[in-house]
C-alpha cells in the first residue's frame, strides 16, 4: 500500500499551475547585501547548501516508462562509485534517496519508522555510502507513518494509531475528501511531539543526518497547485509541526530540507523553522525549460508552487535568503538535459549564486562528458563560503533581476550576469552601483582567466549564457 500512495504522490508532480503576476520593489542601494556571522548547528558546523547526488532520475524515468522504479542493488552501486570518483573530490558528500522507489516499514509492532528503502535496507544503503566516504541523505517525512500503528510512542503512553486522522475532534480543510495519499499523523494529539523526535533520534541513530520532507502542501491545504489529494489539517497544525521538527532536528543535529511548501505569508513558517525549503517546480526533464522557460513571467502566492523556474523562484524568494537564512532549494540538476554548455554553465551558476544546492541527478550512465560542470572549484568556492548573492531587482520581469552580486566572507565581491534571453545580450554593472568605489582586480571563475583591474563588469552574453566574476582589492 505504501508503493501505492508513492505512485499516487509521484504522478501529481508532473502537474503545474499557472499564477497571476507579481512585482518586484526593485533595487536600491540600500539593498546591498550584508554578511551576518551564520549560526553553527549542534555539530559546531556552519551550515551552508548541501552538495549531493539524488536518486531522482532513476525514478522519475523508471515512472514514466511503467517500469519498476526500485533501483537494483548493482545499480546503486555503480552510482555510489561513480559519485565517489567524480563528485566527493569537489564536495559532494552525500547520496539521497526521494520518491518513486518502495519505502517500507517494520511489520515489528515496536517499531514505526522506515527500515527499508526500494527493498533495500537502510542500514546496507548506509553501510554502502560509508564505505565510499559518502553519507546517506534520507527523503522521508516526520508527519508520515511507514510502520506498525500499534507501535508504543517512546516516552508516552500513547500508540502510533492514536496520532491519526480523527473526524469526531479533528478539523480538516476537505472534511469530505476520501482521504489522504499518506498517512498522516495530527501534530496536535498528544503523543506527536514524541513521535516526531522519535523520527529524528531514529535518523541519527542510524548515521543519517539529512532528512528531505515532501508534499507538504498537501499537508496544509490538501492540494497542490490547486488540485485535490486529501483533508488538509491547515495552517496551524503545519506550523506546529514546524515547530516540533526544528526542536528534534536541532536537538539531534540534522538538517532539514522542506518539500512543496506553500510558503504562505511570504514563507513566515519556513523561514522561521526550516533549514532549506525549495522555491520552484518539479526538475522533471530538466533542461532550460526548468532553468527559465518554463510558465515564464508568473508567480503564485500562498499556494505550491510560487515559482515554476529556477530563475523567477530564486528571484522572486531572494529577500529571504542570506548568510543565516533560509536556503532556497532550486531542485534538482540534470545537466545532461541541456542544449549547449553555456545553459550548463547558467544552470550551475544560478545556484551557486543564489546561494542554493547543487542536487546532482544524472546517473553514472547518462552524464556523458558533462560531469566537468560539476566541478569547477573556483565556483564551488561559492558554497564552501557559504555564500548568498542577489539579484538588483526582485522584478523578474525587469532585465535587472538578471545582475547578481554578493560579497565572499573576506570581502571579495561576485558579480555574475545571466542571458535568459534567446539572443546575444550585452549586460553590465558599475561598481558604483554596488557601493564600490574605485577599482577591483577581476577574475572570470569560468574561463579562469584574470581581467586586470574594473570599474565596470561587462559581457557580450550569448543567448543561455553567462559571466560570473570575483572581484578583490588584493
Amino acid at each position: 500500500m505504501k508503493k501505492l500512495f508513492l505512485s499516487i504522490a509521484t504522478a501529481l508532480v508532473s502537474l503545474f499551475s499557472m499564477g497571476c503576476s507579481d512585482n518586484g520593489t526593485g533595487w536600491t542601494p540600500d539593498m546591498i547585501p550584508d554578511d551576518p556571522v551564520t549560526p553553527e548547528t549542534p555539530t559546531g558546523k556552519t551550515k551552508k547548501a548541501p552538495l549531493y547526488w539524488s536518486v531522482y532520475e532513476y525514478g522519475r524515468r523508471a515512472e514514466i516508462a511503467g517500469t519498476n522504479c526500485n533501483m537494483p542493488l548493482e545499480t546503486w552501486q555503480k552510482n555510489i562509485d561513480w559519485v565517489a570518483d567524480n563528485l566527493l573530490p569537489y564536495g559532494y558528500d552525500m547520496i539521497c534517496t526521494d520518491g518513486f522507489m518502495t519505502m517500507s516499514g517494520s511489520d515489528n509492532a515496536g517499531h514505526a519508522y522506515m527500515t527499508g528503502y526500494a527493498n533495500i535496507p537502510l542500514t546496507q544503503l548506509v553501510e554502502m555510502c560509508k564505505a565510499k566516504g559518502l553519507r546517506l541523505g534520507i527523503y522521508d517525512n516526520p508527519l508520515w507513518v511507514h510502520g506498525s500503528l500499534d507501535a508504543p510512542i517512546e516516552g508516552t503512553k500513547y500508540k502510533v494509531r492514536s496520532l491519526l486522522y480523527d473526524p469526531s475532534k479533528d478539523n480538516v480543510k476537505n472534511p469530505n475528501a476520501t482521504g489522504d495519499i499518506f498517512t498522516w499523523i495530527v501534530p496536535s494529539h498528544s503523543g506527536a511531539k514524541e513521535y516526531i523526535d522519535g523520527f529524528f533520534k531514529y535518523y541519527k541513530g542510524l548515521g543519517v543526518d539529512f532528512i528531505r520532507m515532501d508534499f507538504m502542501c498537501l499537508f496544509e491545504d490538501g492540494i497542490r497547485g490547486g488540485d485535490g489529494g486529501g483533508r488538509g489539517y491547515g495552517s496551524a497544525e503545519y506550523k506546529l509541526a514546524l515547530q516540533y521538527i526544528k526542536e528534534a532536528a536541532t536537538k539531534y543535529g540534522v538538517f532539514t530540507s522542506i518539500v512543496m511548501p506553500n510558503m504562505k505569508n511570504h514563507g513566515e513558517n519556513e523561514t522561521q523553522y526550516c533549514d532549506m525549503t525549495r522555491i520552484v517546480d518539479d526538475t522533471c526533464e530538466g533542461g532550460w525549460d526548468h532553468c527559465s522557460n518554463r510558465w515564464r513571467g508568473n508567480i503564485t502566492i500562498d499556494q505550491w508552487p510560487a515559482a515554476n523556474n529556477q530563475f523567477e523562484g530564486f528571484i522572486y524568494w531572494s529577500d529571504i535568503t542570506g548568510r543565516g537564512k533560509i536556503i532556497a532549494d532550486g531542485d534538482f540538476t540534470l545537466i545532461h538535459s541541456f542544449d549547449t554548455d553555456d545553459e550548463c554553465r547558467t544552470s550551475i551558476s544560478l545556484q551557486l549564486v543564489a546561494g542554493g544546492p547543487i542536487a546532482v541527478a544524472d546517473q553514472y550512465n547518462t552524464v556523458g562528458d558533462r560531469v566537468k560542470f560539476y566541478q569547477n572549484e573556483e565556483m564551488l568556492a561559492l558554497n564552501a563560503d557559504g555564500f548568498v548573492g542577489k539579484p538588483l531587482t526582485t522584478d523578474y520581469n525587469n532585465e535587472n533581476s538578471q545582475i547578481w552580486w554578493g560579497t565572499m566572507s573576506n570581502g571579495d565581491v561576485i558579480v555574475a550576469l545571466f542571458n535568459r534571453e534567446d539572443r546575444t545580450i550585452s549586460r553590465g554593472v558599475e561598481l558604483s552601483q554596488l557601493g564600490i568605489s574605485g577599482t577591483m582586480k577581476c577574475r572570470d571563475l569560468w574561463t579562469h582567466t584574470d581581467e586586470g583591474e574594473v570599474s565596470k563588469v561587462s559581457a557580450s552574453l550569448p543567448a543561455h549564457g553567462c559571466k560570473v566574476v570575483r572581484l578583490s582589492k588584493q
